[in-house]
């Protein structure tokens, strides 16, 4: 059972995470692999709606994807916009990448051997991930614009289409344990955090929802 305090604070960190952007015209997508078929969906999306004239799908597999997608996240994403009519010229596959830096890196990587021109990226991830991506892109993209994008979803709503609130929780405080303490180690930018947020993740820290923290950070 989820108390009614640690709803209220989970809610405050799913609205930090999120960037807040306002959606524009740029060089190209980037769709961020993962469980989350939304995320190919928006990148469809505004693909559909003129933003961008192609798409990059990124992702290999993880423990939690290897099952639903078994030729891997990039590919089944790849499928899913065939599926809802973007041509195949306008996706590129990066089927290697298992975390964001990797994502980010290889890419910039392939993007840069198709001789495409990047200023601007519409970077595509889970509601709950915008602020990881774009802190991760920062570091490791430098000199292009990023905009940030997801499935437009309330933290209800995402909840029901996870089906296990703890979990959605668990993932809330991971990604920002990561946000704290990936930086020191050259992975993103720093971003600073609100007293209010940070003091939400303590008490949730402390209420037990650490099945998602970097093991040396539990407590």
């Amino acid at each position: 059972m989820i108390s009614t305090q640690a709803w209220k604070d989970a809610r405050l960190v799913w609205d930090y995470h999120q960037m807040h952007h306002t959606a524009k015209a740029c060089s190209v997508a980037v769709g961020l692999g993962s469980h989350d078929l939304s995320v190919a969906t928006t990148a469809v999306e505004a693909y559909q709606a003129g933003l961008v004239p192609l798409i990059v799908f990124t992702g290999a597999n993880s423990p939690t994807t290897r099952a639903r997608f078994p030729e891997g996240e990039a590919v089944a994403y790849q499928k899913h916009a065939l599926a809802l009519g973007v041509p195949s010229d306008a996706l590129l596959v990066e089927p290697n990448a298992t975390n964001t830096g990797q994502n980010i890196t290889y890419s910039r990587r392939l993007l840069e051997g198709a001789g495409v021109n990047v200023s601007s990226v519409l970077l595509v991830s889970k509601p709950y991930e915008q602020r990881r991506a774009y802190a991760t892109a920062r570091k490791l993209w430098s000199g292009v614009e990023i905009i940030c994008a997801s499935a437009p979803m309330e933290f209800p709503e995402y909840v029901d289409s996870i089906g296990d609130g703890r979990l959605v929780v668990d993932m809330l405080v991971g990604a920002l344990q990561r946000l704290m303490i990936y930086p020191q180690q050259g992975f993103m930018i720093e971003q600073e955090v609100p007293e209010d947020v940070m003091a939400a993740y303590q008490r949730l820290c402390h209420a037990g929802f650490t099945s998602r923290l970097v093991p040396a950070e539990v407590r």
